[in-house]
């Protein structure tokens, strides 16, 4: 080949690629003026506008009020407020004590717990015979019950010894001497029957019958062996307590007594298995001291030990005395008009014991001793009158502004007079109720300079919560809008472009979108976030997917629809022509042609998505309590009287969303309007 003629196909060559160099770069000129040419134009436009200027305005105020006014204000969204005020509570509770409570009286004692468990019934029993003692028996102890004073008993441990058992049972009858041939008996004895033993015991033991009695014998110590017969009916284990014994334990038995006197001396039964035990009860040793009573003191909240309550209780049983020792110090109880009074060593009044329980609602002992005086007096007074509540007036202690009790210059607790109120519950308790003032939660509280638009009802600032409800709102706005436009720009973008069968089968499926219906949905997963007690800030993600998924259809519609009219133009033409890639060709050059359309649309729509939003948490769909946005702040005063009454808080909420609505709407059409200024017409 000569130069000449190769110089010509270079120069050729390099003719041809700065064509398509050329053709390029007109290309890319081509699609930016597409996209960039409205530019300063679409501005002037937009701002002529009034109502899409006062759109922009509005929004920029309500994103400077949600996401920069809480840096400011000085509340939280969950910080809660309190007050004082002053309300109709229960303030003490009244009980007559018909249970009996232990006290220890030797602590050395071990006693059976079925013993101390059954005490109240044991001693009602006693009441309903009208008895005064009354023995139980135990082992290792027999028991013993005894009434010291009213609504005051003691429970005793005796120390039992067996006399008897009755029934079929294996007795020791004695210990037989085979050098001396005689028989130490154990119980009663048996005539003959040291002869018969010395006929009848051979080897180590062994067994004969005598007068129709089998006796079993076995080798003991030396040329000894013990002697023992299985015999029905009283049979003695120890000295025979005297004649006509055996009389009077099957007399008891038969009147189903658990114990006897005989002699002078008392004896207790003890059940073991088949048989029943005879047993000689010793000295009582007092263990627990029972009693029904409360002890009240004159002084205001001061406690007595459990040492303190035994030892005036056990001093009721010397009715002449009553003087005893407590911690220390020595008091002296006297039964005063059926009344029980404690005096301490000066001889002042320091105590009173009473069948009423007066205390504070809240359990606490801090209540005056004369209002706890005047409240049992009403109670009998209602009892009398056969009432079922009553009032009266007497004095309490005076409190502040705060609710903190008033004192006076000395020191002292001051008092002002209250009505008292009583009544009577079908337990049997008697509620005391006055006016009081508590610290509780400041629930709507109306507008005040602490609280611009007042509380909600579990105490929350209003103001602080729609700004903070705000964020989320917008936020739910945005992010399914984001949401919505990538999904739809992505499947519209590939079913405009390619067309035939993936057209077809991309708008099958927005056709099925189209069809979900979108609040059975949120029903359906608002349902299953509740039943999976699912975290507040996890739901809210899911809820602006789930918007996000059901909304794209719309968008791809759109972006199809723009694509397969622009991909037929020029420049669309160009890029096929100088082999741009197909993903750059719809992402670089169609898409970008498309935006103004999407910017339209995505505006107009973050207002139908608040809306959406708001309608969903006011129904409980949507975001959880306590996350504030506008819509739970409404769901807060859903019912008819709370929306009557409460006005300050849902009418403010109500048209921020209205506002934030009507505002993107109005930025909406400006824009359409600035891009395509022949839509007007």
């Amino acid at each position: 080949m000569s130069t000449y003629d190769l110089n010509a196909r270079l120069k050729s060559r390099s003719t041809t690629q700065t064509k398509n160099t050329t053709s390029e770069m007109a290309l890319d000129d081509v699609a930016r003026v597409k996209v960039l040419s409205p530019g300063r134009k679409v501005f002037k436009r937009f701002i002529r506008n009034r109502l899409a200027v006062f759109g922009s305005i509005t929004l920029i105020i309500l994103f400077a009020f949600s996401f920069l006014g809480p840096l400011v204000y000085p509340y939280g969204q969950k910080q809660i407020f309190y007050t004082f005020e002053i309300q109709n509570v229960n303030y003490a509770l009244a009980k007559q004590n018909t249970t009996y409570n232990g006290y220890d009286v030797d602590t050395s004692i071990e006693l059976e717990r079925t013993v101390v468990n059954s005490m109240n019934s044991s001693i009602m029993k006693m009441q309903e015979n009208n008895l005064d003692s009354m023995l139980i028996p135990g082992e290792p102890y027999g028991y013993q019950i005894d009434k010291i004073a009213d609504g005051v008993y003691t429970l005793s441990a005796l120390d039992l010894q067996s006399i008897a058992t009755v029934g079929e049972a294996s007795v020791e009858i004695g210990t037989y001497d085979s050098i001396k041939k005689t028989i130490s008996f154990t119980s009663t004895e048996v005539a003959g029957l040291a002869e018969e033993a010395a006929k009848s015991i051979k080897g180590k033991d062994g067994s004969f019958t005598f007068n129709g009695v089998e006796y079993s014998y076995t080798r003991g110590a030396a040329k000894s062996y013990v002697l023992t017969a299985v015999m029905d009916g009283v049979n003695l284990t120890a000295q025979d307590p005297g004649k006509g014994f055996t009389e009077a334990v099957q007399k008891a038995i038969q009147a189903g007594s658990t114990s006897f006197e005989f002699n002078g001396k008392t004896y207790t039964f003890v059940q073991k298995g088949n048989n029943t035990n005879v047993y000689l009860a010793g000295e009582p040793n007092t263990a627990k001291v029972y009693t029904c009573l409360t002890v009240d003191t004159l002084v205001t909240g001061q406690q007595v030990s459990n040492a303190f309550k035994s030892a005036v209780l056990m001093a009721l049983k010397d009715s002449s005395n009553g003087a005893f020792e407590a911690d220390d110090v020595s008091y002296t109880v006297r039964n005063e008009d059926g009344a029980f009074v404690i005096y301490d060593a000066d001889g002042n009044m320091f105590a009173e014991l009473d069948t009423f329980t007066v205390r504070r609602y809240t359990g606490e002992d801090s209540m005056d001793f004369d209002l706890k005086e005047a409240i049992a007096a009403n109670i009998m007074q209602m009892n009398e009158e056969g009432s079922k509540t009553i009032t009266f007036e007497h004095r309490l202690p005076s409190q502040g502004e705060n609710g903190e009790y008033v004192y006076d210059e000395n020191g002292n607790l001051l008092y002002s007079n209250a009505e008292i109120q009583i009544t009577q519950r079908n337990t049997g308790e008697y509620v005391i109720n006055c006016d009081q003032k508590n610290y509780v939660i400041d629930r709507y509280a109306p507008p005040s300079f602490a609280h611009p638009l007042g509380t909600d009802g579990d105490g929350f600032d209003v103001m602080a919560r729609i700004m903070y409800g705000g964020r989320i709102s917008l936020m739910v706005g945005f992010v399914v809008i984001i949401i919505e436009v990538i999904l739809g720009i992505i499947m519209g973008g590939i079913a405009g472009y390619y067309g035939g069968w993936v057209d077809n089968l991309i708008m099958r499926l927005v056709d099925v979108f189209y069809c979900l219906p979108m609040l059975p949905i949120m029903i359906i997963i608002g349902a299953m976030m509740d039943a999976a007690r699912m975290d507040t800030y996890l739901r809210l993600m899911v809820m602006m997917a789930a918007l996000g998924l059901m909304g794209w259809a719309s968008v791809a519609r759109l972006v199809r629809g723009q694509i397969l009219m622009l991909r037929e133009q020029e420049f669309m033409v160009a890029t096929e022509a100088t082999g741009i890639r197909v993903r750059d060709r719809i992402f670089r050059h169609l898409i970008p042609n498309v935006m103004p359309q999407l910017i339209v649309i995505a505006t107009m729509g973050i207002g139908g998505v608040i809306l959406t939003e708001s309608t969903l948490s006011f129904l409980g769909l949507g975001v959880k309590h306590p996350l504030a946005t506008w819509g739970t702040i409404i769901n807060s005063v859903s019912s008819a009287s709370a929306m009557a009454h409460y006005a300050f808080i849902w009418i403010p909420v109500g048209l921020l969303i209205s506002l934030t609505v009507v505002a993107f709407n109005f930025v909406g059409d400006g824009l359409r309007d600035a891009y395509d200024p022949k839509s007007k017409k």
